[in-house]
């Protein structure tokens, strides 16, 4: 069924989405979050329905200052101008206005030059707020617009074979004849990924349940990889969250050695537990960070070290367009600071010869490159850097990451 059905003709859906833009907008909730709610209260809705409030809302709050300046909207988020910004929508994405009373007042044509007009300012083009497009400018230079761009285009679901219970071109096989997903194909320069064409709920499928995969971006598996372990091996994952990255080093370590995950928070470990049982891994040892003696305790201790830090996430746009509405710079400069604590209060967990990756999900340099070269300037001949990559979202169509691989030599 088309939008153009939907709005017309079950103003519930609307409405569901109304509620989701209120709460992201005015209770400042995150997108993530308000989408499940409504999903929560609807219950009944077929995959159609769920597929098309989920979408819209994604949509609308990636475009949100386009279709706000386009509609002519200003001030709260009212019923009247929500339908305002709905026909906007309509008309930025390829449709004509369905007859509606909801409408009326709404000029096609009016739109379009609107549309146009405001298609020749980038920040207003890109919808994000001005600090960020001087930022953009000021740190990436001529390739922002390109890198901007790209970051406001919707992700692709991403799946992580894992190796411990198959292959990516087995996982394609196994989606194609028990879940009937015949869209998938390979990233040649992610060993393990495995990619969709359309949208849909992978946490479903059979093949979830049973282990056979993560939901992890290209970009993000690579810095597993970059990691260089080997089965055996004593590794630490210092910022681990719900485990993803984790998840990884084991498949790669193929369940032989052992995998501290830590994290300064409980509940992402208990998540990590289950995820690590649903996909078979045994290596994995879980530590809640609630003092420095946690870190202590684990010096000179690791073959290898993973510091994905807390970072300003503006390499996952894509996947969390209303970041870039709760962001600023007073955040940023904030989490600059935590990534420069954790490289130096952490980074002698790793054994003399011993190896060490510092990654963020930034495009900013300022996060990335600036924070190693400020690392090796205080360490001195301590630590070496071995290489550094950034996967830029415009090159590889996939999430921005930096990561850095460094050796300690003493």
């Amino acid at each position: 069924m088309t939008k153009e059905f939907y709005l017309k003709h079950h103003s519930f859906h609307i409405k569901a989405i109304f509620n989701a833009l209120k709460d992201i907008f005015e209770k400042n909730e995150y997108a993530d979050k308000a989408i499940e709610k409504v999903m929560r209260a609807n219950k009944k809705w077929d995959v159609r329905e769920r597929s098309f409030v989920a979408d819209v809302t994604y949509d609308m709050v990636r475009n949100w200052r386009l279709l706000m300046a386009s509609a002519g909207v200003e001030g709260k988020l009212t019923d009247k101008n929500l339908w305002m910004i709905l026909g906007t929508y309509l008309v930025f994405d390829g449709y004509s206005l369905p007859e509606s009373n909801y409408f009326k007042g709404l000029n096609e044509k009016k739109i379009i030059s609107q549309l146009e007009k405001f298609h020749k300012i980038r920040k207003i083009r890109e919808s994000i707020p001005d600090w960020l497009d001087a930022l953009g400018e000021k740190e990436i230079g001529k390739g922002w617009d390109k890198v901007i761009r790209a970051l406001n285009q919707p992700p692709t679901v991403v799946l992580r074979a894992n190796t411990l219970k198959t292959t990516p071109k087995d996982l394609q096989k196994i989606l194609e004849e028990e879940e009937k997903i015949t869209d998938s194909s390979l990233i040649m320069w992610s060993p393990d990924a495995v990619e969709l064409k359309f949208s849909r709920n992978v946490f479903r499928t059979e093949a979830f349940h049973k282990g056979l995969f993560e939901v992890q971006d290209a970009s993000s598996q690579m810095v597993s990889e970059f990691l260089n372990v080997q089965p055996g091996m004593r590794v630490v994952d210092a910022c681990a969250g719900a485990g993803g990255k984790t998840l990884h080093l084991a498949a790669l370590m193929k369940n032989k050695g052992r995998i501290i995950a830590l994290d300064v928070k409980e509940k992402k470990l208990l998540e990590l537990k289950k995820r690590a049982t649903r996909a078979d891994v045994r290596i994995v040892e879980t530590r809640a960070i609630d003092s420095s003696k946690v870190i202590k305790r684990l010096k000179d201790t690791a073959d290898r070290l993973l510091l994905d830090v807390p970072c300003s996430g503006l390499g996952v746009l894509r996947r969390n367009p209303d970041s870039k509405w709760k962001l600023n710079l007073e955040e940023i400069e904030r989490v600059k600071t935590i990534q420069r604590e954790i490289l130096q209060n952490f980074s002698d967990i790793t054994k003399v010869g011993g190896k060490m990756v510092y990654a963020t999900c930034s495009i900013l340099p300022s996060e990335g490159e600036e924070q190693v070269k400020w690392f090796l300037n205080l360490v001195g001949d301590k630590w070496n850097l071995v290489g550094e990559k950034r996967y830029s979202p415009e090159a590889y169509h996939a999430d921005g990451f930096y990561m850095a691989l460094l050796e300690r030599a003493k």
